[in-house]
């Protein structure tokens, strides 16, 4: 799994945070609020993101309504997975980050080990 280009994070982000599907159209004026696209654009990095497996689509009437397939939270910890598997060390890469931490990251994070089942209890 890669990061998203730039258009293809406008739209996932669009659809997260909107928490409905969605249809180009209604994705592309919302863009067009902010910088031009076009809607075929719009519609091909749509297909793209469905054939990548990070978009579902459903046909209602003649357009095709999007979502995502995965939250936005389940998208970035396997984006933070993949990296860390990639990391040569990678007790050295997870002390580096949480190093870069403030102290309100810091404190999710202690929360978050703290409130993590023993791996009997999964």
């Amino acid at each position: 799994m890669r990061g998203f280009g730039q258009l293809e994070a406008e739209i996932m982000e669009r659809l997260w945070s909107w928490g409905r599907p969605a249809t180009v159209r209604e994705v592309v004026d919302d863009l067009n609020a902010v910088r031009p696209v076009a809607y075929t654009t719009v519609n091909t990095v749509a297909d793209i993101l469905f054939r990548k497996g990070f978009l579902h689509r459903a046909k209602e009437g003649r357009a095709w309504v999007y979502e995502p397939v995965r939250s936005r939270e389940a998208y970035t910890a396997e984006v933070m997975r993949e990296v860390l598997g990639g990391a040569g060390d990678p007790r050295a890469a997870l002390m580096l980050f949480v190093d870069g931490m403030d102290e309100g990251q810091a404190a999710v994070l202690r929360e978050a080990l703290a409130d993590r089942p023993a791996d009997g209890d999964r």
